[in-house]
């Protein structure tokens, strides 16, 4: 079983519904470490993809996921629409002609994103920032390569993973962005952008059940 166009197109507009709904949520995160604009900047950005994403949603893959992080780029604040923007317009490039993937073609566009990610933002591991969720959920789904396993059955496993990694950041001290100013006062607080990149697997998986 693979990944439809179809399913790319609703998991990009169930973001809309999700960013809205966490928005607050958000928004709090971002209070105790950062500028307190996050679930703002990522609700007015998925705001925008959904609204435009009915004139590319015939379009390949690829060309979707370009237009979405081209949208983000341009629409979303801080850190990020650069991150975000990044990550989409990166993962558009092995995808491109496509109309579905396969569970190592999935692995290979969210690999992809997540090393756009950190080019532009020069993570690395236990920095206290979204790669500390994209990182383990890469690992997963190559394991879940090795197995065979259904597109769903994967997702499922990495979105585990990406809690877990999730979690990961709460006991972390902050290395980069506004949080790092904090120096040891950001430890206790769940990262923001990795609670979004966790949101976003999360829903990802939900759409291929």
């Amino acid at each position: 079983m693979s990944l439809t166009k179809q399913q790319i197109v609703n998991w990009l507009m169930r973001c809309g519904e999700v960013f809205a709904e966490q928005k607050d949520f958000l928004t709090q995160l971002d209070t105790e470490i950062g500028d307190a604009d996050h679930g703002l900047n990522m609700n007015r950005g998925f705001n925008k993809v959904v609204e435009k994403l009915p004139s590319f949603a015939d379009k390949d893959i690829g060309f979707i996921l370009k237009n979405t992080g081209m949208t983000l780029l341009s629409s979303v604040g801080g850190a990020s629409g650069p991150l975000f923007g990044t990550f989409f317009i990166r993962a558009s490039q092995s995808t491109a002609a496509k109309q579905s993937l396969s569970l190592i073609e999935l692995t290979q566009m969210l690999k992809e994103g997540v090393e756009g990610v950190v080019s532009r933002g020069k993570a690395e591991p236990n920095d206290k920032t979204m790669c500390d969720v994209w990182w383990p959920v890469v690992a997963s789904l190559e394991a879940s390569n090795q197995k065979d396993l259904p597109v769903p059955q994967a997702l499922d496993l990495a979105v585990e993973a990406a809690r877990q990694g999730l979690e990961s950041t709460i006991t972390m001290q902050a290395r980069k962005g506004r949080a790092s100013y904090l120096g040891e006062r950001s430890i206790g607080h769940q990262d923001p952008g990795a609670t979004s990149a966790w949101l976003m697997m999360q829903t990802l998986a939900a759409v291929t059940h």
